[in-house]
């Protein structure tokens, strides 16, 4: 059970991202994007990898150091709770990289690398984006404004 459940954790997971890549202008994938409730699957499978190691979770938290994280990753649930916050968390945060691009008007064909790297890497991820944002804007704001005709 607990492997199938950290294999569900990235399925659950994997339609948000498939979207946001490759179906970035469709309607649907806006509205889906935009709603945090994405993650309420990804907890609830973070829930039940997190109550039967909840003391040892919560001792690693309040006090953290490397040894305490260890061996709660050392316990199947532990590793699992971890890996259910990080795909919850990341997804958030592609969900906010992908909003932010289409503010912006940043192309799809740029940002879907981008989302790849979230996914897999998101400490890469997101500052790639914060550079791509910075260049996206710069350009912008180059730009001459439009003259009335």
């Amino acid at each position: 059970m607990t492997g199938f459940l950290f294999e569900l954790t990235f399925l659950l997971a994997a339609p948000v991202w498939l979207l946001m890549i490759f179906a970035p202008h469709w309607r649907t994938t806006e509205r889906i994007a935009a709603s945090p409730l994405t993650v309420l699957p990804l907890l609830a499978v973070w829930a039940v990898f997190a109550v039967p190691v909840f003391p040892e979770l919560w001792t690693a938290v309040t006090s953290p150091d490397i040894d305490t994280f260890r061996d709660l990753t050392t316990l199947a649930d532990g590793a699992g709770a971890l890996w259910a916050q990080v795909i919850a968390w990341d997804l958030l945060l592609g969900q906010w990289i992908y909003r932010e691009a289409r503010r912006l008007a940043v192309p799809p064909l740029l940002m879907g690398p981008v989302l790849l790297l979230t996914i897999l890497l998101s400490p890469l991820g997101l500052p790639l984006f914060l550079i791509v944002r910075a260049l996206w804007t710069n350009r912008a704001e180059r730009r001459p404004a439009p003259t009335p005709a």
